[in-house]
């Protein structure tokens, strides 16, 4: 068992604990699974929950602060930014057009979901009055909220999520505006505790096929083993496919022909190595060499400006994680029959944004920046087994999605800076 990889003990994990939860239901082990079983699973929600503030402070204050070279080619620096920005905002956009559309957790009849409205109320109760106070509060209230008045205390709830990362970007701005010789000692820091919570997060997910047996028996016996749990799974994995199909085989292959004349095939073709070893490996730092070599050699892109925006993008663009994050936490909400109006889907487009600059580029990392968007809106992370368990397949594709979007930004970077080999056939 120790040889299989870590996502198939997850998918076992997963199985295991549906056979669990309906084994119990049908014969009366309910109580057993609630006192005994589902625990561990609310023990393995809270470490990730446990992890998620020091990880976005953490990767946010490392991410930005080592853009120092912005201070010598703002241009290029900016463009990135703004480039990277405006296509995670539009795989946002994507993943929420399509759960919308599809309604994946829809699926479940209304009185189903009412139902597990109130079997959950307790996750939910200061749902219904926050959004009263937002409707009585100024328009620049949410402003406001941004701007936490103590540090520590913001840091003590994951719901103020967004306070925590103003001031890591403050602090990391604060950082590259001081000479490197005053904040080395610093830096020194944020690279080894990032290096620390990384391992944090491998040692935690290790547990994680425990803990989805856990979390899936607790959530099949609280469903008393619903049919219609699996038919909801089943649509959200299409609809995650089909988002990331969109983006990865439609939106770059076009941006690149509009913005470099890279052909569409030629694009599709040089990116699919690149690709091949982001499925493989769920990580795209782990990619980056594979990257760089096919974004120098096959689409003619110069070393300099590659090897400035290929890193920044491992670190702050998730364009595949990003429309995952929005899909599935689109979905749990339907699951449990809580209704989010267009304002919580701004929410969520912000907070994704956010989150995704401080996704790390690793195996599992997405998982923790969604318990920040559900605890940001207030969804039970109880619906979070409903996806763990097939959550490693869909990684290994947004993972080539977040590849394919780094190439493109660098694409056209190059192309504004005319660092883009003008000696490559790239018209059609």
């Amino acid at each position: 068992m120790k040889k299989l990889p870590l996502w198939i003990l997850i998918l076992i994990g997963m199985g295991l604990g549906v056979i669990w939860g309906l084994i119990a239901v049908k014969f009366g082990w309910e109580k057993f699974t609630i006192d005994w079983v589902k625990p561990w699973g609310s023990i393995f929600l809270n470490l990730l929950k446990l992890i998620a503030v020091p990880l976005i402070f953490v990767s946010l204050v490392k991410g930005i602060s080592s853009l120092t070279d912005i201070s010598k080619l703002s241009r290029i620096g900016l463009k990135t930014i703004g480039l990277y920005i405006v296509t995670t905002v539009f795989a946002i956009t994507v993943g929420l057009i399509m759960v919308n559309i599809i309604e994946p957790g829809n699926v479940f009849p209304e009185e189903k979901q009412i139902e597990y409205k109130e079997r959950f109320g307790a996750s939910l109760e200061g749902m219904g009055e926050n959004a009263q106070k937002v409707k009585d509060q100024s328009p620049l209230q949410f402003l406001v909220e941004i701007v936490p008045e103590n540090i520590f205390s913001a840091a003590s709830n994951n719901a103020n999520m967004l306070q925590i990362i103003f001031f890591a970007i403050l602090f990391a701005v604060a950082i590259i505006f001081l000479p490197a010789a005053q904040t080395k000692t610093v830096t020194s820091f944020f690279d080894g505790l990032n290096n620390i919570i990384l391992k944090i997060i491998d040692m935690i997910m290790k547990t994680a096929p425990y803990g989805v047996f856990a979390l899936m028996a607790g959530l099949i016996v609280d469903f008393s083993g619903d049919k219609e749990i699996f038919s909801a799974l089943g649509l959200y994995m299409f609809t995650v496919i089909a988002g990331l199909l969109i983006l990865i085989v439609f939106f770059y292959p076009l941006l690149n022909f509009l913005f470099t004349k890279i052909k569409i095939s030629k694009f599709l073709k040089g990116m699919l190595p690149t690709q091949l070893v982001a499925f493989s490996t769920s990580s795209s730092a782990a990619t980056l060499p594979v990257t760089l070599k096919q974004c120098t050699n096959e689409f003619g892109v110069s070393k300099n400006i590659a090897n400035f925006v290929l890193p920044v993008g491992v670190t702050i663009n998730m364009d595949g994680t990003s429309a995952y994050i929005a899909i599935a936490a689109v979905f749990i909400a339907q699951v449990f029959g809580i209704q989010l109006d267009l304002g919580d889907q701004l929410i969520i487009v912000i907070m994704v944004v956010f989150a995704s600059i401080g996704s790390p580029g690793i195996p599992g990392g997405s998982i923790v920046m969604l318990i920040i968007v559900l605890n940001s809106l207030g969804i039970p992370e109880a619906g979070l087994a409903l996806i763990l368990g097939v959550d490693r397949p869909l990684d290994m594709l947004r993972t080539a999605v977040n590849v394919t979007g780094d190439t493109t930004v660098a694409a056209m970077v190059a192309r504004s800076e005319g660092e883009l080999d003008s000696g490559m056939d790239y018209r059609l």
